[in-house]
């Protein structure tokens, strides 16, 4: 299980990133799709560390919502 980021990006698209996977970012027309290319894109990092024997990153992040 793996937390990750959401949120609008350019041209309408929206971005998201799996912040305990460093580098492993993705994006979609809608959240929906947005969501399921993430889960593409973290499964296939994980493959490619175990493919060259390198430790998977455990998750670590943590979110907090603040008031500014």
């Amino acid at each position: 299980m793996r937390q990750v980021l959401l949120y609008p990006g350019e041209d309408n698209y929206w971005v998201v990133e799996c912040p305990s996977l460093p580098g492993c970012v993705s994006q979609g027309e809608t959240r929906e799709e947005a969501l399921a290319n993430i889960r593409e894109a973290i499964d296939l990092y994980i493959e490619a560390l175990e493919e060259d024997r390198l430790p998977v990153p455990e998750e670590r992040f943590e979110a907090m919502l603040i008031a500014v």
